[in-house]
């Protein structure tokens, strides 16, 4: 089988790891996505969207760099003469670009409306991933998807507390969604072809790259203590370590049940939210417990499926 037959084959046609660990990988990474949603709009006070953006994927491209190299970029199961160096490059530049476009937007939506509303609006990947995914792949995805998708949008729409209104914020982090939809996607395609790690490190090296020029342009505003303690943790925690745990999770995970699954981002932020202080009073908790279900039911078919040895 040559290449590029086995890199186009979909996350159930390889063998896959112990059950459940790719779907807990891709739990421990929203964890640290959802945790970290104040730490970076307390940031923001000091320093520019963008800038916070080099910031914290220069911290992310530093602490990764070494281990992708190390390792990289090649898959050793497969035969990598179907995709040289060139091919890792553009799949890295295009990755890093989408990643940079719905960074930029969360980070300037993030300025103007509540973590809450950031986290839980962010969360509408979750829709737009499987329509993505049916244009592009012209398939639907699964029945227990698409219910986990009802789900997941009923409880969003409950954690806005019921309405439809959509300030400047929530307006821009929504075109966020829609990126980090066509970003799940191609994590999804991505990952079949090359190393997590490796894979990981070039986008944040774009992502970094792409800033540059913003910055100079707009400025980075002031790096206080409490930006650099902000880059430093999301810089590790989530771009270094989260990010390859996503994308290793990806490789066994179909994009549209990866997305359902990242739906624990909002609710660890609305926990963090209500930590600092944030309430989203009856509404925004039934609907944390409509996406948990959303959650429960798109791995039900996981959990009836037998593990293939490795």
């Amino acid at each position: 089988m040559s290449g590029t037959e086995r890199a186009s084959l979909r996350p159930q046609d390889w063998a896959q790891p112990r059950p459940l660990l790719p779907e807990l990988s891709l739990i421990a990474a929203t964890i640290a996505y959802g945790a970290t949603f104040k730490i970076v709009q307390n940031a923001l006070d000091d320093v520019t969207p963008v800038g916070f953006i080099l910031l914290r994927f220069s911290v992310g491209a530093l602490v990764l760099l070494p281990f992708a190299v190390r390792r990289g970029w090649r898959r050793p199961e497969i035969d990598s003469r179907a995709f040289t160096t060139r091919t890792f490059t553009v799949a890295v530049i295009v990755f890093g670009v989408v990643a940079f476009a719905g960074y930029w937007l969360q980070n300037e939506g993030l300025e103007r409306t509540t973590t809450s509303n950031s986290a839980f609006i962010t969360g509408l990947f979750v829709v737009f991933t499987p329509l993505i995914e049916t244009v592009v792949a012209r398939r639907a995805p699964a029945r227990n998807v698409i219910i986990a998708v009802v789900f997941s949008v009923v409880g969003l729409f409950l954690l806005e507390g019921g309405t439809f209104e959509l300030h400047a914020g929530d307006a821009l982090t929504l075109g966020c969604a829609f990126m980090f939809g066509v970003w799940i996607l191609i994590a999804g395609e991505y990952t079949q072809r090359y190393d997590a790690v490796a894979l990981t490190a070039g986008q944040l090296v774009v992502l970094a790259a792409c800033a540059v020029p913003v910055v100079l342009v707009t400025g980075i505003g002031h790096i206080t203590g409490q930006v650099v303690v902000a880059a430093l943790v999301t810089g590790i925690c989530c771009s270094a370590i989260a990010f390859s745990l996503q994308l290793w999770g990806q490789r066994y995970v179909e994009p549209s049940r990866a997305a359902v699954i990242l739906q624990c981002e909002p609710v660890v932020a609305g926990i963090v939210g209500f930590w600092v202080g944030e309430r989203l009073g009856v509404s925004g908790y039934v609907g944390a417990l409509v996406i948990l279900a959303g959650i429960v039911i798109a791995e039900s078919a996981s959990w009836r499926s037998e593990p293939v040895e490795t």
